[in-house]
Formats: C-alpha cells, structure tokens, sequence
C-alpha cells in the first residue's frame, strides 16, 4: 500500500513500487486531466507538481512520491478560477487542447518562481513542453496576462 496525497486529499493505492505516477492517477484514481503523450518525458503532457515543482509523470515512480504533495491540473480550482486558466481561457489558447494540462501545470509553477516572467523566462520555463499545433505566442501571451490577473489586473 502507497500513501500519497494527491491535491490536498490523502489516497492510499495497491499498485506495485515502479508503476508510473501518470498511470496510478489516470487509471487508479480516475484523474484523467494529466495525459500521456510520450512516455518519455519528453513532450510535457503528464506534467504534475511534486511539492510544487514541475515533473513528468510518466517517468516517476509512485513510491518516488510516497508522502509528498501532489498537485494535478484537477487540484488548481474547481471551477477554472485560477489565474493561469482564466488566462488560457481568455485568449482561447488551445487547439486541439491534448498538451494544455502539462502546459498550464508548467505556466504555474513558473509563475509560483517569476511573478512576472520575460518572454525568454517563459520560454526556458516552457521549453519541455510541445505543442503539436504550434499555439506557443499564445502560450506566452496567456501567460503573461496570467502574471497580471495574479497581481489584480
């Protein structure tokens, strides 16, 4: 049994040690927001937070995160009120949407770091995460209007 606590709400699974996080959330624990993409943390879509930092997923253990805080996409707000998704949803950032999970968990913990980030900032800090249809200016766009909407504007 793995003790983890997965937005702020303790869960406790029965999978083995080196089963992929990204799996236990998805296919354990029914949190279907965080999506495979490539299985080797290269593309960004499975991207969670892990005591507030930005990880891949797929590539981490579940007994790697035994005790720690986890947050996924379903764990920023209920009712997409946190400023990274009413940015997203402001300048109608996604396309096909498959990647815009890992791509919003990335734009937080960026902003959790930079409060205002400069493009170049934005784009080292996104760097890991594709985009198939290619929305990266709004990428960047939304998260800049996110940085303001944190301050109040």
């Amino acid at each position: 049994m793995i003790e983890l606590n997965i937005n702020g709400k303790d869960a406790r699974v029965e999978v083995d040690a080196d089963t992929p996080l990204l799996w236990v959330l998805r296919d354990t624990l029914s949190l279907t927001g965080t999506k495979f993409g490539c299985g080797m943390a290269l593309c960004g879509a499975c991207t969670v937070h892990l005591d507030g930092a930005p990880i891949r997923s797929c590539v981490t253990p579940v007994s790697a995160v035994s005790g720690r805080k986890i947050t996924t996409i379903e764990g920023l707000s209920t009712d997409r009120s946190h400023p990274v998704q009413k940015a997203w949803i402001e300048l109608d950032v996604p396309q096909c949407g498959y990647c815009q999970s890992g791509q919003i968990m990335s734009a937080v913990a960026l902003l959790a770091q930079t409060a205002q980030p400069t493009d170049e900032q934005i784009d080292a800090a996104m760097a890991g995460n594709i985009c198939r249809c290619g929305t990266y200016q709004r990428i960047r766009a939304a998260i800049h209007r996110a940085a303001q909407l944190k301050t109040g504007g």
